[in-house]
């Protein structure tokens, strides 16, 4: 051994690429807990969903079924026609009150028929049919006039109270302390719902008849807010789509890069940030103030969420106009193509599934918006159908987040359930819009 040898230092032994140092084991631990907390992040968020999904459905897929009662109610000339000339005008002199008691004695005479026992009064008995079901009959005979004289089985709405007795929102105990309610009419509820005649079904009224008054949860339906939304999504489509692309279009090919065009792409961020309430102000004194547009009108809420959605619209069109390779237009070009033929011919159809999916989830955000809309008056209290497109679109009309607000706002616990059964109808269309966007998307994407 020679001294150079023997006074060399030690050599540290290799370390191995398939043995964890400390170091390592720290790193690979604090990934383990990230992807740990990313985990947790999404179960929690999921968990979420599912119970608001579950609050939602057990409060509201009850709105779906409503109980009627049938019985034989026979439409005395004497009191209905008393002229017995048939004439429309004179038929549509007797008032709803006219036909109240028509339906309650024919009521009273089936009970007593079927040989159900009670102790109820004529005034308990009659109460427990809907508020509505005069009305009902007497548009039945307007529109028939040869009704009268004759007899006919209907089958009418009883109350919201009987109703939420089948569906077990109202009990015995519950209706001791009830002044819309007795225990006697739920027994004699029961009766009739044991002797078949009063059952609870499917109700496609909640779909497609109007709203009803405070007094009549049972009648309430979402039929002039769905016509409403859908009519202020095409003012929206119309208007939003074709002003949103070609500003997209513009800013983003054909535009000097400057600072006026800086300012415009920060402001039009900015306005995709703005609360949704802001443009319900600007509405206000735009649309209705100063250009004298009615208010509750699907027109003027068009206008409102065109104003909201364009800002979402030109941000996702110009992604997608970005996102197409600049290679696309080189090659347009350099084989003799104008700018506008390279963008049109080639840019705007590569970037059309980036467009539709903007569009329709801009649509989708438009569809559930409430603060903008209830400043330009579409809470108010609308009984009447709007007419065709384009006279519909000047009428008066709800929507479909407004009507939630406003049934939420009412004293009777039915409203409860009926605003639970809106927000289901208004997540379907939701899901319905996000789901055509992802089928657009994956049918017009183009890899390169």
């Amino acid at each position: 051994m020679t001294d150079a040898t023997a006074g060399s230092a030690p050599r540290t032994p290799a370390r191995s690429l398939f043995a964890e140092d400390a170091r390592t084991k720290r790193r690979n631990r604090a990934e383990a807990r990230f992807r740990a907390y990313g985990l947790a992040a999404v179960v929690i968020g999921i968990l979420a969903l599912i119970m608001l999904l579950i609050s939602i459905l057990s409060n509201g897929l009850s709105s779906f079924r409503q109980t009627y009662v049938t019985f034989p109610v026979e439409l005395a000339e004497a009191r209905l026609d008393p002229q017995g000339n048939r004439n429309p005008e004179e038929i549509a002199a007797v008032t709803t009150f006219g036909y109240l008691p028509v339906m309650a004695m024919a009521f009273i005479e089936h009970v007593d028929a079927m040989g159900i026992e009670h102790d109820l009064s004529p005034q308990e008995m009659a109460a427990m049919i809907s508020g509505e079901a005069p009305a009902q009959l007497r548009a039945m005979v307007l529109a028939n006039p040869d009704l009268v004289g004759q007899t006919v089985t209907l089958e009418m709405l009883v109350n919201g109270r009987i109703d939420g007795y089948f569906k077990g929102r109202v009990t015995m105990a519950s209706a001791e302390r009830d002044n819309n309610v007795t225990p006697g009419q739920l027994v004699l509820a029961q009766a009739l719902a044991d002797a078949g005649a009063m059952e609870t079904r499917f109700n496609w009224n909640f779909i497609t008849a109007p709203d009803a008054s405070g007094q009549r949860p049972e009648a309430a339906g979402l039929g002039v807010a769905i016509i409403g939304s859908f009519y202020m999504m095409l003012v929206v489509l119309a208007l939003a789509l074709p002003i949103g692309v070609a500003a997209s279009i513009y800013l983003e090919e054909f535009a000097p890069k400057n600072r006026l065009t800086d300012i415009i792409e920060v402001n039009i961020s900015n306005l995709a940030a703005v609360p949704s309430i802001v443009f319900g102000i600007l509405g206000l004194a735009i649309f209705i103030n100063f250009a004298g547009l009615p208010q509750s009108a699907p027109i003027v809420g068009g206008l409102v969420l065109t104003l909201m959605t364009l800002p979402t619209i030109i941000i996702a069109t110009r992604a997608s106009l970005r996102a197409v390779p600049p290679s696309i237009r080189e090659a347009a070009l350099g084989v003799g193509a104008s700018k506008m033929q390279a963008v049109f011919h080639h840019v705007l159809p590569l970037a059309a599934p980036g467009i539709l999916t903007g569009t329709i989830i801009g649509l989708a955000q438009a569809l559930g918006e409430t603060a903008p809309l209830l400043l330009i008056g579409m809470v108010a209290f609308v009984r009447e159908y709007p007419a065709a497109p384009l006279d519909g679109l000047f009428d008066p009309a709800s929507a479909l987040p407004v009507q939630v607000y406003n049934w939420t706002q009412r004293s009777d616990p039915a409203f409860v359930e009926r605003a639970s059964g809106a927000i289901i109808v208004l997540l379907v269309f939701l899901v319905f819009m996000n789901a055509v966007a992802i089928m657009l998307r994956r049918r017009f994407e183009r890899r390169w």
